[in-house]
């Protein structure tokens, strides 16, 4: 296992769109070594997700926390070739960050429930049904895979901020529709 090098915003596989995996190639040795070396180096620059694209693969693949286990443990699924449909208008704003945008933290809206349909790790196709952080997570990685940052999200820059200054000054709460959760 290796810890990849992570590509920073400006460099220009970050704004391509993703080839699609062949279902074929998921359960190859070079496709399980991606996804092992993929998820040392989200944990190293401790993440809670990370695309393909953000270590130089441009493949539709993403690793996708922000979900835990009926003991509280933490999950991470790798993704292949992921559509997501939102199931509401409602939606869910938060202050995000990115490994590819290191430093800043910036306010993001985004439908609070999705519907997502994606090929795990064995080639098998899903289908679940996520809200709140884990679906910000989800819609976060995939839009790596459609060349976009976080940044092309927010809607008032003046809500762009370092992270130390963020965690002095910003707030670090949720909103759902303009309100607290």
């Amino acid at each position: 296992m290796s810890i990849l090098k992570v590509a920073r915003m400006g460099h220009p596989v970050l704004r391509q769109i993703a080839e699609p995996v062949d279902p074929a190639d998921i359960k190859s040795g070079e496709m399980q070594d991606l996804i092992e070396d993929m998820l040392e180096t989200m944990y190293e620059y401790n993440g809670v997700g990370l695309a393909a694209p953000q270590v130089h693969v441009s493949l539709q693949l993403a690793l996708v926390g922000g979900d835990e286990d009926d003991d509280g443990n933490p999950i991470v699924r790798p993704v292949f070739n992921p559509v997501i449909t939102p199931t509401t208008d409602t939606l869910f704003g938060m202050y995000e960050g990115c490994l590819s945008v290191p430093g800043l933290r910036g306010w993001v809206e985004r439908p609070v429930s999705i519907h997502v349909a994606y090929l795990d790790a064995d080639g098998e196709r899903v289908e679940r049904d996520l809200e709140g952080f884990p679906a910000v997570v989800f819609q976060h990685e995939c839009d790596h895979l459609e060349g976009k940052l976080f940044l092309d999200r927010m809607k008032d820059m003046r809500r762009l901020a370092f992270e130390s200054e963020a965690e002095r000054f910003l707030p670090i709460d949720t909103m759902i529709d303009g309100r607290d959760v």
